[in-house]
């Protein structure tokens, strides 16, 4: 888990040292995983009583690359000479305890927020939330037709890429930074996340997202139309002539964003930093905006329905998206936004 739990919404007004505190902060997250194999699926002359693995997995990380390491520890301790020399670890896949096939290509902590979401009760001590999440690995015939993809580490190296590219596109307005960066430095950040080196990694990720969130000094005046959520400041088009500041965070377009729901669809739209009338983007103007029925107008004095977790840390609604874009996006760039039920009766601030 991130060991960051804000009592009070950030502020927009982050220099680079805070920023790059509260990223190493996301960045060394970890969650505990139960990783057991299919008891139907392990060889002869295995050591039953061992075939269980536990974890402590960095939240930006994913499944496959756990993979060589499971390895090592079935071919030490749980299978015989022979069934270690006849493992494939290509076929190997994994599902949750409760039998639902889990995303290969997502992070970790994403797989594990998702996870604590639809238990539908929102974690309220530390063991609930420090609970293991149970993975069951498989280790042969997987279901191809599901899985899209073989959960090898290159595909998953594909799939992030991907990602990166989809939220520099929506952060910027285009993919010129991605594209402008040498081979080696994109591999230098699939490195960084496979050796889970937090300095390889940002010494090129810097270069594609911003050092500081925007600031309010660069807000624009408020308009003559209605507020939008939809509608970037004019220093965010592509198209224009002003000039951004000398690390290019006003020039931000919109904040790389998606809502997750338990057992339901993703949500995405756009996310800009600062709204028409001038003011800050809030969490809870974006949850709002898209889940009104569980986050009401704050007018309304309705209580709120859900919750929202961020890199583990239930987010308060008045954070600003920027500054959640600049310090908890994850590796790949994205938000990830988790939103769980509240136990009836339950109140959320």
């Amino acid at each position: 888990m991130s060991s960051y739990a804000p009592r009070h919404s950030p502020s927009a007004f982050s220099t680079p040292a805070s920023t790059t505190l509260f990223r190493r902060l996301t960045w060394e997250g970890t969650v505990p995983l139960e990783i057991r194999v299919d008891p139907n699926e392990l060889p002869a002359n295995s050591d039953r009583g061992l075939e269980c693995y536990y974890i402590q997995a960095p939240r930006v990380s994913y499944l496959p690359l756990l993979v060589p390491e499971i390895k090592r520890f079935l071919q030490d301790v749980v299978f015989d000479e022979t069934a270690a020399r006849t493992m494939k670890e290509e076929e190997w896949w994994f599902e949750s305890d409760g039998g639902g096939l889990l995303k290969w290509h997502w992070p970790i902590g994403l797989i594990y927020d998702n996870h604590a979401i639809s238990q539908s009760v929102r974690p309220t001590t530390a063991a609930s939330f420090f609970a293991p999440l149970r993975i069951v690995l498989h280790l042969a015939s997987p279901p191809t037709e599901k899985l899209l993809m073989s959960p090898s580490a290159e595909a998953c190296k594909q799939a992030f890429m991907g990602q990166l590219k989809e939220a520099d596109f929506i952060r910027w307005g285009n993919t010129k930074r991605m594209t402008g960066l040498r081979k080696a430095e994109q591999d230098g950040l699939w490195e960084g996340i496979k050796e889970h080196n937090f300095d390889e990694y940002w010494r090129v990720a810097s270069k594609i997202t911003p050092t500081t969130t925007p600031t309010r000094s660069h807000s624009p005046p408020p308009p003559p139309t209605s507020t939008s959520l939809h509608t970037r400041p004019p220093s965010a088009d592509p198209g224009s002539t002003a000039a951004p500041d000398r690390d290019g965070a006003s020039n931000v377009r919109n904040i790389p964003a998606r809502i997750y729901l338990p057992d339901g669809p993703v949500l995405q739209d756009l996310v800009p930093p600062v709204l028409e009338d001038g003011s800050m983007h809030t969490l809870g103007a974006f949850l709002t905006a898209h889940l009104p029925l569980l986050f009401p107008d704050p007018h309304s004095k309705k209580p709120n329905l859900a919750y929202a977790l961020i890199q583990g840390v239930p987010a308060p609604p008045d954070t600003e998206m920027a500054w959640l874009g600049a310090c908890m996006a994850g590796a790949d760039g994205w938000v990830n936004i988790c939103v769980g039920l509240l136990r009836e009766g339950a109140r959320y601030p």
